[in-house]
């Protein structure tokens, strides 16, 4: 299933399923009552959806088989939120090693060029801070935790923080979880993904570089109302087989600026539950960011956003995230 979060104007947000090839949306609580088949109001919402379990999935399989006409929108009708709006609690790990070199190693370009002779400046920088990162990231999973109400969906605009004048997107996609999870072992942590989705981590660029150095992770680097575009759709696992072999695109207003594939992830989603849930419990609807893919940001390129650009991040499977950067 293709599931979203929809909204009609004035109308309280639905649960719903892309059909017709995404070109429209199955309300799904308005279709169990058409064709009264199970409890309509486990379709109240897609957090609601996960919450109800398998019995409440396969409910959801057989509405979308069925599509009622009284319960089809079309897609162009409604406005789609980020598939769960906002989620219970988000994590972002990291989990690409290319893009962290990558990245070290463009931020040491950019120092290195507000200096007298930049070329002299870059051989004489010191790099052991960000060995340390990768050693640390070679040895286990790290992540940080999202503001969860920046959470906006593929038809809401990216609104440049005012304090910022460096902002950038990162490419990545992600796992909601299933049903609770506390000390989960990898072997069995893939029972435990419910689905995914793409994610685009909206950062300011210049505040990061300034807060990262308190050693405590980023904070209005990322934190900003807007900050955090999720959607276009909840692709549930089992129409997504392999996760760890999806191409993985970015466009800026219709260019390619970067491109890599989530088969060179370091750490996969099973090792991030595993890592996550120990001695901790993780609930149904909770996100887990897989970090930015190589080539997957601005930064990487020596590149930065310009209000009006459109950010388009596509991933094999899932879709295509569509983005407007505005500043007031």
């Amino acid at each position: 299933m293709r599931l979203v979060t929809f909204q009609q104007p004035g109308a309280t947000p639905r649960a719903g399923a892309l059909i017709d090839g995404d070109h429209a949306v199955l309300d799904l609580r308005l279709a169990a009552q058409s064709v009264r088949v199970g409890c309509a109001d486990t379709m109240a919402s897609v957090q609601t959806l996960i919450d109800h379990g398998p019995q409440a999935w396969a409910l959801a399989r057989t509405l979308v088989d069925r599509s009622p006409v009284d319960a089809v929108l079309r897609r162009a009708d409604v406005k789609l939120l980020a598939p769960i709006q906002p989620p219970i609690q988000m994590r972002d790990c990291s989990c690409f090693e290319l893009h962290l070199q990558q990245s070290f190693a463009a931020a040491r370009k950019l120092r290195a060029a507000r200096t007298p002779d930049p070329e002299a400046t870059l051989k004489a920088m010191n790099t052991r801070a960000d060995e340390r990162v990768l050693e640390t990231f070679r040895r286990q999973p790290i992540y940080y935790k999202c503001n969860r109400f920046a959470t906006i969906g593929p038809d809401d605009d990216v609104v440049w923080p005012s304090y910022s004048k460096s902002l950038d997107f990162e490419l990545e996609f992600g796992c909601y979880i299933a049903k609770p999870a506390k000390d989960v072992s990898k072997a069995e942590a893939r029972d435990y993904i419910f689905g995914y989705t793409i994610f685009n981590d909206i950062s300011a660029r210049d505040a990061q570089a300034i807060e990262m150095g308190g050693m405590l992770g980023p904070a209005k680097g990322k934190d900003f109302d807007t900050g955090n575009v999720m959607g276009p759709c909840l692709v549930t696992a089992d129409e997504l087989p392999d996760p760890y072999n999806l191409t993985m695109v970015a466009r800026v207003n219709g260019e390619e600026w970067g491109r890599g594939n989530s088969r060179d992830m370091l750490w996969r989603f099973e090792d991030v539950i595993a890592h996550i849930s120990r001695s901790e419990t993780l609930y149904p609807g909770e996100f887990l960011g897989s970090g930015t893919v190589g080539n997957g940001c601005g930064l990487e390129q020596l590149r930065s956003l310009k209000p009006d650009d459109v950010v388009e991040l596509e991933v094999e499977g899932i879709g295509t995230l569509k983005s407007r950067i505005t500043k007031p």
